[in-house]
């Protein structure tokens, strides 16, 4: 089965993030955790209170609408209800998050009021390395706080009812059908479309593909049929499903989701054994203090244990994940080594 990456030499996978029902387990793990480390950190509020919030950015690198825009309202709404601070989102797309990296270590590199919306596609290009000389070091890594899946899109009335219909008509024409996604060749968006090409016998640089800035970009071209596959997130896609304007014929999780999502089969269910969770998440400048530092840490913390960003993320349609601190750095940069070896089964690395 192939994971999201592969691990070791003997070709064994295993996702960098488990499936939500691994995950809830975890998360109950995490929850008894908080309730005990917020009574530690509420006893450290003084140091903490020496670092405060002024005037709060959340950048979201990428055009609105995508999986970062979704981060950005997620902490901000988050912030505005524990905090009572009003967060501001700047939208910063370029690079497919190459500008906003730039940005943080280049223009901001000391600002703490700042944080910057992540997800393991920016892993994904950091160690593919398209972020020129920057690297997964250069930036402070603040934690993981929700998981999304990707999905295979089309519009609701396009012709194409299963995977299997899709993938029948790619393999007859490989260039008759114009896919579209966030990043370029070699995106996890790309990546995971083309794991079920080569599955299927079809060469996935024969295909026809689009790059846009972002999943939001991405799936309004799907809706005025500029293309007509979006292999995006599940969060991009999952209010347009519920309009009725779009479909999705298969979800990368190991297991359906639960409650009404229930009828969205598996792609591992279809005979493409992949599973690809997305972590999403934040990161700092790299120049701020470690009293800031763990301030945020000790925020998200809070947020979690409050029940106030489980309430942000269901809203969001995201999953439970809660990945902070020097862990989370340790996670992101082991994130880095696995998907470089991956994407050099595409011939992905420079």
């Amino acid at each position: 089965m192939i994971q999201a990456f592969f691990r070791g030499s003997t070709g064994a996978c295993r996702a960098p993030v488990p499936p939500h029902e691994v995950m809830s387990q975890r998360f109950f793990l995490w929850q008894i955790l908080f309730a005990c480390l917020t009574v530690l950190h509420l006893c450290g509020a003084v140091w903490l209170q020496a670092f405060e919030l002024e005037k709060p950015e959340c950048i979201a690198p990428a055009k609105p609408g995508g999986g970062h825009d979704i981060m950005c309202q997620l902490l901000a709404a988050s912030v505005a209800d524990s905090l009572l601070l009003d967060m501001s989102i700047r939208f910063m797309p370029g690079g497919i998050g190459a500008l906003a990296f730039n940005y943080a270590v280049s223009v901001r590199p000391k600002d703490a009021n700042m944080v910057v919306a992540v997800s393991r596609g920016t892993v994904l290009n950091l160690a593919l390395h398209k972020f020129g000389k920057y690297t997964e070091a250069d930036v402070r890594w603040l934690g993981a706080v929700g998981t999304d899946y990707g999905v295979i899109a089309v519009r609701d009335d396009a012709p194409w009812q299963s995977l299997d219909e899709l993938i029948a008509t790619l393999r007859e024409k490989a260039d008759s059908i114009v896919l579209g996604a966030a990043g370029s060749i070699g995106s996890q968006d790309w990546m995971k479309m083309a794991l079920v090409l080569d599955m299927a016998g079809i060469n996935p640089k024969a295909i026809r593909y689009i790059s846009f800035e972002g999943g939001g970009e991405a799936s309004q071209a799907l809706l005025k049929n500029h293309i007509q596959v979006f292999p995006g997130d599940f969060t991009e896609v999952v209010n347009h499903m519920e309009e009725g304007k779009l479909r999705i014929l298969a979800i990368f999780s190991e297991t359906r989701l639960p409650g009404k999502y229930s009828t969205i089969p598996t792609a591992k269910e279809l005979g493409y054994d992949i599973v690809w969770p997305v972590w999403r998440g934040f990161y700092l400048p790299p120049k701020i203090s470690n009293v800031e530092y763990h301030w945020w840490v000790n925020t998200l913390y809070r947020l979690e244990s409050s029940g106030v960003l489980g309430r942000e993320r269901e809203k969001l349609h995201l999953f439970p994940l809660m990945i902070l601190g020097e862990e989370f750095d340790r996670y992101v940069k082991n994130n880095v080594l696995q998907l470089r070896e991956f994407g050099q089964k595409f011939g992905l690395v420079q």
